[in-house]
């Protein structure tokens, strides 16, 4: 790290730069974030290697998550994940913890209805054409709920993530802000959806 300070403190405030145009943009679409700054949103670079066999203190990307109460709030919001040939924009809440997760299984239970229907909307399937990810998802019913429950595949799941990979020649064109806004603005629905089911 010390030999290349300069080349990653140049990439981070390239970063952080980019972070604050797309916050700019994406306050207009969601007026909940409008107090943030980049720096509200913004991960280090350092990982935590408490609890992980990966001993590696760097990471190897840059990320932002912008949810209303800053990244390290409970709600659902928007992930912003750059690495090389791994980009990917993400919208939800990714592991809630237990009073959390409590509260949106509530929320789905009680209006499943209007779940189904933000996901069949038209630039929701075309952003995140698979739908909500699976791979954090329950064998059996959780406590208080039963295998016949008309939302059970959704009641089963413990992160509510739908995720949009970015190719990089995506992030390298013109266009890029104009495309991760579009991304963004299909997944806010759901923010909306899970966030008001933990107020």
């Amino acid at each position: 790290m010390d030999e290349h300070r300069n080349e990653y403190l140049d990439a981070k405030l390239s970063f952080e730069n980019f972070v604050d145009e797309l916050l700019s943009s994406l306050k207009l679409i969601d007026p909940s974030l409008d107090m943030l700054i980049a720096k509200d949103c913004t991960f280090r670079i350092n990982r935590d290697v408490r609890f992980s066999k990966n001993k590696n203190p760097y990471k190897n990307n840059m990320s932002a998550y912008f949810n209303q109460n800053g990244k390290k709030g409970i709600g659902a919001g928007y992930y912003f994940h750059l690495e090389p040939n791994k980009c990917f924009i993400a919208c939800g809440i990714w592991m809630p913890e237990n009073e959390e997760l409590k509260k949106i299984r509530q929320e789905i239970d009680y209006n499943i209805g209007e779940l189904k229907s933000l996901m069949k909307k038209t630039e929701f399937k075309k952003q995140f054409e698979n739908g909500l990810a699976e791979s954090d998802k329950l064998i059996r019913p959780p406590k208080g709920y039963e295998e016949d429950n008309e939302a059970i595949e959704f009641l089963k799941l413990k992160s509510f993530i739908v995720q949009k990979n970015i190719s990089d020649d995506l992030l390298l064109s013109k266009d890029v802000k104009k495309n991760i806004l579009a991304i963004m603005k299909a997944g806010k629905s759901l923010v909306e959806f899970i966030n008001r089911g933990l107020i």
